[in-house]
């Protein structure tokens, strides 16, 4: 597996990425799917590029087979700017045809890897909180519940929700 840091001419292929993994229907969904709950696109490359630029200590590390092949995966990871000594990890995606080879685990170790070995003592994140299955996959991962809640940004963002919705805090400890 290849692990690197995404590169400009990679953002069109994360973007169908993510949308795919986040948003997909039917056949092409994997089980990590929002589609149920929440419309449209999780990204698109404007917003990305726009993160990216607002974001400069962020990486937006990427997942292939061999260095010139296909886009399998994606993880976010930035320094929490609201909690000291952590990271925070996001969008953390694989391609749903793909997501039964456990490359989530890897790309998800890799990146806590990648936060640790620039100072982090503990990755934080945030997940829909209807998202129960989801959840229960990063607690058996070694991550907890906070007890924390976000809201879900208004707007249509990152997608307009079909419902109210927010995100519950999941943390663990490096």
């Amino acid at each position: 597996m290849i692990f690197a840091p995404a590169a400009e001419t990679d953002f069109l292929a994360l973007v169908d990425l993510v949308n795919s993994a986040y948003r997909g229907q039917g056949a092409q969904a994997g089980w990590t799917t929002e589609a149920g709950y929440i419309d449209g696109q999780r990204i698109d490359l404007e917003s990305l590029r726009q993160d990216l630029a607002e974001a400069p200590d962020a990486v937006l590390l990427t997942l292939r087979d061999e260095a010139d092949g296909p886009l399998l995966g994606c993880v976010w990871i930035e320094p929490d700017a609201e909690t000291p000594d952590a990271w925070y990890l996001g969008m953390l995606t694989i391609r749903p045809d793909l997501q039964d080879r456990q490359l989530g685990r890897a790309l998800l170790a890799h990146g806590e890897a990648y936060a640790r070995d620039r100072g982090a003592r503990r990755v934080r994140m945030t997940v829909v909180h209807l998202r129960d299955t989801l959840i229960a996959w990063y607690q058996r991962r070694g991550y907890a519940l906070t007890g924390e809640t976000k809201p879900f940004p208004v707007g249509e963002r990152f997608g307009k929700p079909q419902r109210e919705l927010s995100f519950v805090v999941l943390e663990k400890g490096l």
